[in-house]
């Protein structure tokens, strides 16, 4: 398949990035890859993990790559698993292809369904759905080749609804035989405690800055050691998704632009402020939109430190902001209000903040 094929059937892809299940670098997670491999060397392999961590920083690339290990050496007692030194793969190997084709039988992967006939722009059902959920049943029941791994990878948990939660914890409850899951969570405290019981937990970080810079460099978003790379990553917060997504945009410009508005506070040049807001509200501009909320928050999480030494009345009013910006975006989205009116009035809030 081609590669722009594959990623329209993809929720969440990026355009020209490879997909996590063709990727033959992992930046960063050297602990989670080596707990993942000694774990399978040993004795003490659990057949269900949880992969956390926030979204964008690689765990769905750590979940396909594990995977491919498991399914090129599926006796952990082989000569080629015992010395490996980590997870890689070569990719001319026949299970790198087939796995980054998305062809490998042995591989499951759960994520929202395409829908066609949805209106939005993104085609995708908002949920993973119980029906997608339930295709394991058959996937496990299936006979493979002697001695062969299932494996089933779901990306993301956070998209399940209850009844597909409830469905995936069927299916763990009773593991067949060589399975594993690989199950991908963003905010894993949201799973089911059950599934939680049932699974081992493999907490993933955020990225340094310069893993960031080498992912932005290798996927030919922006040279190392720029100033886009380094704005890009800093504003990241430890997500190489978020990084691809901002360096690939107007993004940085525009944090750029808040930024300069920020400084200026409790005083706000008028004119500059409406020409930011322009830019945030515009026709199909949501990357914009979701940018100027994180801007907002993280500003507003900066003023929250305690060890800043602010008033507690100032704290008080800043976290009241900060709700209040919150519950204004989600109403905007909700009923289609005006954007640009909801920028002005959370610089006007931030002023008042500022003066408080």
């Amino acid at each position: 398949m081609e590669q722009q094929d594959a990623h329209a059937f993809e929720p969440d892809a990026l355009e020209g990035i490879p997909l996590p299940r063709e990727r033959t670098v992992l930046y960063g997670h050297e602990a989670a890859e080596q707990a993942l491999l000694e774990a399978y060397r040993s004795s003490r392999m659990h057949h269900a993990w949880i992969l956390a961590g926030p979204k964008g920083i690689g765990k769905a690339t750590l979940a396909f790559r594990f995977a491919r290990f498991v399914l090129a050496h599926p006796d952990p007692a082989s000569a080629a698993a015992r010395i490996a030194p980590n997870l890689t793969l070569s990719p001319d190997d026949p299970t790198f292809r087939k796995v980054a084709a998305g062809a490998h039988p042995g591989i499951l992967h759960l994520k929202r369904p395409y829908d066609a006939k949805r209106k939005s722009k993104d085609k995708f059902k908002q949920d993973l759905t119980v029906d997608e959920v339930r295709r394991a049943v058959p996937f496990f029941g299936s006979t493979g080749s002697q001695g062969s791994w299932r494996i089933c990878i779901v990306d993301a948990a956070d998209d399940m609804n209850q009844n597909a939660a409830n469905a995936l914890l069927k299916v763990l409850e009773e593991p067949p035989k060589r399975s594993l899951f690989l199950v991908v969570a963003h905010s894993p405290g949201r799973l089911l405690p059950t599934i939680r019981s049932r699974c081992r937990m493999l907490t993933t970080q955020p990225l340094r800055d310069q893993e960031i810079a080498s992912g932005l460099a290798e996927f030919g978003v922006a040279a190392p050691e720029t100033r886009e790379a380094r704005r890009a990553a800093e504003l990241a917060h430890g997500s190489l998704r978020k990084a691809i997504m901002l360096a690939s945009s107007d993004a940085i410009e525009l944090a750029d632009g808040f930024a300069a508005l920020v400084e200026q506070l409790p005083d706000v040049d008028i004119a500059q402020a409406h020409g930011f807001a322009d830019a945030v509200a515009r026709n199909g501009a949501e990357d914009a939109w979701t940018l100027f909320q994180d801007l907002v928050s993280d500003h507003l999480h900066s003023r929250l430190d305690p060890a800043s030494g602010m008033a507690l009345q100032r704290l008080v009013r800043v976290a009241e902001v900060w709700e209040k910006t919150s519950q204004a975006a989600r109403e905007a989205d909700a009923f289609n209000l005006d954007r640009k009116q909801l920028v002005l009035n959370v610089f006007r809030d931030l002023a008042e903040t500022a003066r408080t």
